[in-house]
């Protein structure tokens, strides 16, 4: 399934996930800071989306509540 999330908070703008039988597919973000983005998406690749959640959540941003991994775990919880 493909799923399109509008993060809060951060810099990106756009979070588009494709998920199957549990898995992460792929992740693209647009906006943000380009090279983390991308480094962050090749990690989750191939990853369960509850093991995903469990290590991106709560992953703060300078003085931010949030971060774009936070977000991205954010998304991925409205996924399952």
């Amino acid at each position: 399934m493909k799923y399109n999330f509008t993060p809060k908070g951060v810099c990106s703008r756009q979070i588009d996930i494709e998920t199957e039988g549990g898995k992460i597919i792929d992740v693209k973000f647009t906006g943000g800071c380009n090279g983390n983005l991308k480094g962050i998406s090749a990690l989750v690749k191939g990853m369960d989306i509850e093991e995903a959640i469990s290590k991106l959540e709560n992953i703060h941003c300078g003085m931010k509540n949030t971060s774009c991994p936070d977000q991205l775990a954010n998304a991925l919880k409205q996924t399952l």
